[in-house]
Formats: C-alpha cells, sequence, structure tokens
C-alpha cells in the first residue's frame, strides 16, 4: 500500500484541482480487465446501418438494445454495438461492451447508456472521436486506442455533468441529480454543463472543472445545485498488478466453451456487492443475514452505519441507510462505489489510549455471492473480530454458506493505524474497515475471489 500526499483544489475559471494522494489505497475499485479483442472493420456498413463499432463480450441477467427505428430486443452474447445505439439493464442486467480499438465499457445494473458517436481511425487514431451518454445508472469504462490517443476528442454525458480523460479506467455513477466518478486508473475531468461546456461539445472542459487522477483516495461529485465537482472520501481496493494477475490466471482456468460461445469472467472480478440477488432463500437466512432490511431507527443509534450511494435500497440490501441518513453527525472512514462505513468522531480522530486487546461479537452483516449464474445473498453463520490496540493489529473470519458455494472461511488480519482504520490485501481477496474512536463499534466491507465467482458483503461489530 502506497502512502503520499494529497494537495487538492477544486477551482472555478479554468482551472483544474490537482490531485495526489494522501493515504494508501487499494488502487483499482474493481477488476482490471484483460482480454485479446478481435478486430472490427470501422466501415462495415450493413443494409444502409451505421458500421458496427463494437460486440457484447458478457450478458449477465436481462438487458434490451435500443435501435432507432427498432424494436428493443433483449442483448445477448456477439450482440453487434452500432453508433447511435442504446443499452437498458435491468435490476439483474450487466453487459460488457469491447469495441474496435479494444476499449471496454461494463453497462452495470438499472443503467442506460448510449453510443453517440465511435469514430475509430485505425491509421490515425489520434483523429478518432469518441462521445457516449450515461443517462441513468453505473458504467464503467476502459479507454481503447482510440480514447487514449485522442483525448481531446472523447466524452462522456451525464445528466448534470461532462467527463473527459487522460487515458483511463474510471467507473461514474449517475441520477438526474447528482454524478459521482472514482478513477482506478489515469485520469478524468469532470465538469458542469454551462455556456463554455455544452452537451453537444467534445473533449473535456475547461471552465468550473476539476481532474482526478489515480493516485488520489477521492471521489469526484457533483450534485446540481453546486458550481463545481467537489471531492468525497474514495474506496479502498487491491493493487493493478495483483488484479491483472487474477484476471489472466481466471481466463486461463475458467474460460469455458457455451454452445461455441467464449464465456468471459471478468464479472467476477467486479464490485457488485449491492447488486439486487437473483434469488433468495429466505427461510434459510440466519441473524446475520436478516429476512428483513435493519429498520432505520435501530442503524441511527449507533455510532457507526453503512451508507449507500444509492438513494432507494434494492430489495436485498439489509444493513445499509441512504447517504443523507448515514452522514448525520457522522464522517466518512472507508469505502467503495456503492458504500461509504460512517461513524461519530470529533475534531481530532484518534483512537483513544489504553484499550488493549478488544474482542468484537458480529451485530449484523449482508453478504452476497456472485456467478455467471446471478447474484445470490448468502448465510453469514458466524464471525470473530479481535483488534489489539496495544500492538496496532488486528484478526478476523467470516462463516460463510450457500448451496451454490458451500461453506466459505473468510479470514484476515493486519495492522489498525492510530485513526482507527483497517486493511488487508491478499492474492485473492482484500478487506477494508474502521472501528469508532472509543473502541466500541467497528465494521468492514470484504471480498473473496472463488474459483467459480466471488462473494462480497458488508460488517457490523459491538465489542463484547
Amino acid at each position: 500500500m502506497r502512502l503520499s500526499k494529497i494537495a487538492s483544489t477544486a477551482r472555478p475559471n479554468g482551472f483544474f484541482g490537482r490531485l495526489t494522494s494522501i493515504f494508501g489505497r487499494f488502487v483499482a475499485l474493481a477488476a482490471f480487465f484483460f482480454w485479446s479483442v478481435a478486430a472490427y472493420p470501422a466501415s462495415a456498413v450493413e443494409a444502409g446501418e451505421a458500421a458496427v463499432v463494437g460486440k457484447v463480450s458478457l450478458v449477465l441477467g436481462k438487458a434490451y438494445l435500443l435501435r432507432e427505428g427498432k424494436p428493443r430486443k433483449l442483448v445477448e452474447i456477439g450482440s453487434q454495438i452500432r453508433a447511435s445505439d442504446q443499452i437498458l439493464t435491468q435490476s439483474n442486467g450487466h453487459v460488457h461492451i469491447r469495441f474496435v480499438d479494444e476499449a471496454l465499457v461494463s453497462v452495470r445494473p438499472d443503467s442506460q447508456l448510449e453510443i453517440i458517436s465511435y469514430d475509430y481511425d485505425s491509421e490515425h487514431p489520434e483523429k478518432s472521436l469518441i462521445k457516449m451518454n450515461l443517462k441513468e445508472g453505473v458504467a464503467r469504462s476502459i479507454s481503447g486506442a482510440g480514447a487514449k490517443a485522442a483525448r481531446s476528442r472523447y466524452r462522456l454525458n451525464t445528466p448534470i455533468a461532462a467527463i473527459g480523460v487522460r487515458g483511463t479506467d474510471f467507473v461514474v455513477s449517475v441520477t438526474d441529480q447528482s454524478t459521482r466518478a472514482l478513477v482506478n486508473q489515469g485520469a478524468i475531468v469532470m465538469a458542469p454543463y454551462s455556456e463554455e461546456c455544452t452537451v453537444s461539445a467534445i473533449g473535456p472542459c475547461a471552465t468550473n472543472a476539476v481532474e482526478l487522477t489515480d493516485s488520489a483516495l477521492q471521489m469526484l461529485e457533483f450534485e446540481g445545485t453546486a458550481l463545481v465537482p467537489r471531492l468525497i472520501p474514495a474506496p479502498h481496493e487491491r493493487e493493478p498488478g495483483i488484479m491483472r494477475e487474477e484476471v489472466q490466471l481466471a481466463l486461463a482456468d475458467n474460460t469455458s466453451e457455451d454452445e461455441g460461445r467464449i464465456t468471459d469472467t471478468d464479472a467476477y472480478l467486479e464490485n457488485v456487492t449491492s447488486l439486487r440477488a437473483t434469488k433468495q432463500a429466505v427461510d434459510d437466512l440466519p441473524e446475520f443475514t436478516p429476512a428483513a432490511a435493519v429498520a432505520s431507527s435501530e442503524l441511527t443509534n449507533r455510532q457507526m452505519v453503512w451508507g449507500r450511494w444509492a438513494s432507494e435500497p434494492s430489495a436485498q440490501e439489509r444493513i445499509t441507510l441512504n447517504f443523507e441518513e448515514a452522514r448525520v453527525g457522522r464522517k466518512v472512514t472507508v469505502g467503495n462505489s456503492e458504500y461509504a462505513l460512517f461513524r461519530v468522531e470529533g475534531p481530532r480522530p484518534q483512537v483513544e489510549r489504553g484499550l488493549g486487546p478488544v474482542s468484537f461479537s458480529l451485530a449484523s452483516a449482508q453478504a452476497f455471492y456472485n456467478s455467471e449464474s446471478g447474484i445470490v445473498a448468502m448465510q453469514v453463520n458466524r464471525g470473530n473480530l479481535a483488534i489489539d490496540f496495544d500492538q496496532s493489529s488486528f484478526t478476523t473470519e467470516l462463516n460463510l454458506n450457500h448451496i451454490s458455494t458451500g461453506f466459505v472461511d473468510f479470514a484476515a488480519s493486519g495492522t489498525i493505524s492510530d485513526r482507527g482504520y483497517f486493511n488487508a490485501i491478499a492474492d485473492t481477496q482484500r478487506l477494508a474497515g474502521a472501528v469508532t474512536t472509543d473502541g466500541r463499534e467497528a465494521g468492514y466491507f470484504f471480498e473473496k475471489q472463488l474459483e467459480n465467482g466471488s462473494v462480497n458483503g458488508l460488517t457490523l461489530w459491538d465489542a463484547r
């Protein structure tokens, strides 16, 4: 984990806020996708239609392709994508598009992405023009040769702000009133629409813009009433080198032929904790995976709570509050692009001295298994967390279960800072969490890669 400093400003009138990192982060929010992409002829035009600019490489759940003048149809692996097409995902839908320049776009559940134009010039990539519009939901974009060579001619529009790139892997989440973005690799520039930054323009805007780099433990957020984007805490993620190795191993070990089609495994490495499960055996869920969501009144009485960026809970949320509820009287500690862990803290967020070794019992949890078949809620049978404040160390274990996975053990150990933050990284799993300054409550996010999928979830703990 790298340690460095952040010096950030968000200044209007054409100046970018330059960001560098203040403390360690797990750089990649989600997995760094790796595969070879077959070239598509940019000049191919069929029956008067626009040229094929990409193909769907993976579909989970239900999603539709919207094309002007045509009835909507279900997206399938191999579906051709043309300029002006739109991808609309349902609550369990997840679509990956591989473009002609080896770019990747991942469209997540409850999202709508429009491909406005994708003019890639393979002989002169610096002349390429790429423009998309994320109307709602969440999407991840990994730049291909076109965006890397023609950065001034790439644009991702959202309902209220424009995003340009510097050769980038980034995730964007939008609603009608807000735009949030996280950079996994490279840099982005976000700016609100104005007379100098119009929806019809291309490339990054300069007026009232903020630049965010991958070295910053920050996210960019812009809300409709603000003048410029603001910085908010960003997730802890694994180092990109580890991610690349895992993806290559997954592709080598888990790729299979299904009726002549290759099934991509990159979705296993996405952060999907908040995605809605396709099915759930409610009768089998134990107390740490409640059959019903914990009441807001019960959660708000805690010092430490999980807040979700989504304003409305999905059907599978159990222990989260919306962002506005969670932050009342609390501040963010750690999080990811979907959740943040909030705690009550004073002006100097330091853990009290002399706490010594403290054992914690699991108060509540939610966990999911994500595989090619969909996303399902898991049982969290029991767990342990021990923090030795004198030695600045922690150990934890969770026992999970689902009929698709059998019993799964998650165990981790590592160090804890004097501010109460702790994390652990291994080849196939990660953890990021925090403890209250009085040592009475704790929480962490966890993820573990399995042979045929991944397990992830949230926990809350109380000192015994």
